[in-house]
């Protein structure tokens, strides 16, 4: 296995750590609650997923003569990660603060 092969593998596993987390914290928004144990999961996922996304992510960009830092949908995907870092936040600290569920009635 070459480097580029590991480099998209292990971006792969980060991304798929971060969808673990967007399905446990959707969960929570529904309504679910969370034990302390998957809510610990559920950061370390977010935790390791949202850097190894964005470091590999950029490594593999950087790797590649086919694409530069620059390119619109590398920009896009930069873009993105900060916006679901930041929701991703948001929800840490309602969950750290005892609200069971996103939405309220």
């Amino acid at each position: 296995m070459g480097l580029y092969e590991g480099l998209l593998f292990l971006h792969l596993v980060a991304a798929f750590l971060l969808a673990v987390t967007i399905v446990m914290y959707s969960a929570v928004a529904l309504g679910a609650t969370l034990g302390g144990r998957a809510t610990f999961v559920a950061d370390r996922c977010w935790d390791v997923g949202g850097l190894g996304t964005l470091i590999l992510g950029i490594w593999l960009a950087l790797h590649l003569d086919e694409y530069e830092i620059w390119d619109g949908w590398i920009i896009g995907a930069i873009v993105l990660w900060l916006v679901a870092t930041g929701l991703g936040e948001t929800v840490r600290k309602r969950l750290a603060q005892g609200e069971t569920a996103a939405v309220t009635t």
